[in-house]
């Protein structure tokens, strides 16, 4: 057992603002080891707090929870980078939806017309849209 092992499951989760269950969840998928009393209840310490945070901060950027396993189960650098890459032009690819759907909206709110279908800025933007689909 981890001699800094201290607090319960529900000290972590109140900590975090997690579910319980979430959790066990994450030990089950690999991503969490906590000591265990008696061989039942799980004890954590503060490297599980650093895990957990880890792995939230991991979330917050967008990394699945299989992917997170990937990169902390592994002591390949190149591994690692391999996933970080993925990670990395998957969002590219997204921001740049994002800016396509942001240019969009703000033509159609700064058009003078009634119907912003009808403005020639907007009606561009569309047929260069059409054109991008052409065989």
């Amino acid at each position: 057992m981890k001699s800094s092992a201290i607090m319960s499951i529900g000290d972590i989760a109140a900590r975090f603002g997690l579910a319980t269950h979430v959790l066990r969840h994450w030990e089950s998928m690999g991503l969490l080891a906590p000591a265990r009393i008696g061989g039942e209840r799980r004890r954590y310490g503060p490297d599980d707090l650093y895990r957990v945070a880890v792995i939230l901060r991991a979330k917050e950027a967008g990394f699945s929870l299989d992917e997170i396993r990937e990169m902390l189960a592994t002591s390949d650098a190149a591994a690692r980078r391999e996933v970080l890459v993925r990670r990395r032009e998957e969002l590219a690819r997204r921001i740049a939806e994002l800016r396509t759907s942001l240019d969009l909206i703000d033509c159609a709110l700064t058009c003078d017309h009634d119907d912003f279908a009808s403005c020639r800025h907007f009606q561009s933007m569309v047929a260069e849209r059409i054109s991008l689909t052409r065989a």
